[in-house]
């Protein structure tokens, strides 16, 4: 198996990759769009995040607002090996529409920089950006400064996207950094994208998966992991070696399918979250596969099912937030 074919890969001389994945780009709806079988509309926009990279953010609004117009604020960061696709892939755009509109949240989809052109931490240094710029969007843009409930802060991602999320968020524990008005409420970590060296029984037993086979997994690793370095690196095997900032996470919810490649180390993941005191809501084992809900519409409700549960759920995952704002 050609991993290089399977991921739409193809190698170029100077060390980038040109990419050949069918997977359309969405534009954006600064109008609204409506969602499948729904009256609920979206707006959407794009706004840049750091013009010397050519990030941006993808803004998402609901159309229809809930009285108190205050609506929890969601960053979110897409999937695709740190390698692949944008937050204007159609699967992702679709996904933080329904989740916009369902949740019901303000969500900003972060286009953040892609490897091998922009190698790890790249991708995690944009989402520094989108930090710095979440907190200034509640002052200056007025889809955020009108409705967002500061202190109903979340970051999410999906795959690759979940681990921006946990390397971030340990990055604000260390540095300190403070987000007033904003407080961040928990983490939404969905199939987290980890590796390491030895293989798991996961990988092993779903080595030629139709969506991430064990060649396509290594081989998108070895192109976003710092030169040199192999898959134990901290960036990748996160539970080789414990961060000490992890005990001090906001409450996390962390989803997982029992047909993913991934799925043991996601498993391993949440032992160790558990083991530091870290509230978790762990919905793992449900039948998918890696990304599923990008792909099927009962599991893309499943999932913001979740979300919305976690999101608003407070009695169930404590009070969001203080863990970490009493530990800075």
């Amino acid at each position: 198996m050609d991993p290089y074919k399977v991921l739409g890969l193809t190698l170029n001389q100077d060390g980038t990759v040109s990419r050949s994945s069918a997977m359309p780009l969405s534009s954006a709806f600064p109008n609204g769009e409506s969602l499948p079988d729904s009256t609920a509309t979206v707006s959407s926009k794009d706004v840049p995040l750091n013009p010397s990279h050519n990030t941006t953010v993808r803004l998402f609004l609901p159309n229809s607002l809930p009285p108190s117009k205050s609506l929890p604020l969601i960053l979110y960061f897409h999937g695709g090996g740190f390698v692949l696709f944008h937050a204007a892939s159609a699967p992702f755009h679709a996904s933080c529409v329904h989740l916009a509109a369902s949740v019901p949240a303000i969500v900003a989809s972060v286009d953040y920089r892609l490897a091998p052109e922009h190698r790890l931490p790249a991708a995690f240094d944009d989402a520094r950006d989108a930090l710095r710029w979440a907190q200034s969007a509640v002052a200056s843009d007025p889809w955020v400064r009108d409705f967002v409930d500061p202190i109903k802060f979340f970051l999410m991602g999906t795959s690759a996207g979940a681990t921006i999320c946990y390397h971030v968020a340990l990055d604000l524990i260390s540095s300190k950094l403070n987000l007033s008005p904003l407080r961040l409420s928990g983490l939404i970590l969905d199939q987290p994208y980890f590796g390491g060296i030895a293989r798991t029984a996961s990988e092993l037993a779903f080595a030629n998966d139709k969506i991430l086979p064990l060649s396509a997994n290594d081989l998108l690793w070895k192109l976003a992991l710092p030169l040199g370095s192999d898959r134990d690196h901290e960036y990748c095997n996160v539970v080789a070696k414990e961060a000490k900032e992890v005990k001090f996470l906001p409450p996390c919810l962390v989803r997982g399918h029992n047909g993913d490649p991934l799925f043991d180390r996601q498993k391993v993941f949440v032992e160790m979250l558990k083991k530091v005191g870290v509230t978790v809501v762990a919905k793992m084992g449900s039948p998918g596969h890696h990304a599923v809900e990008l792909f099927n519409s009962e599991k893309a409700t499943e999932m913001v099912t979740d979300v919305k549960n976690f999101v608003y759920g407070g009695a169930e995952i404590g009070t969001p937030g203080a863990r970490l704002e009493n530990k800075l």
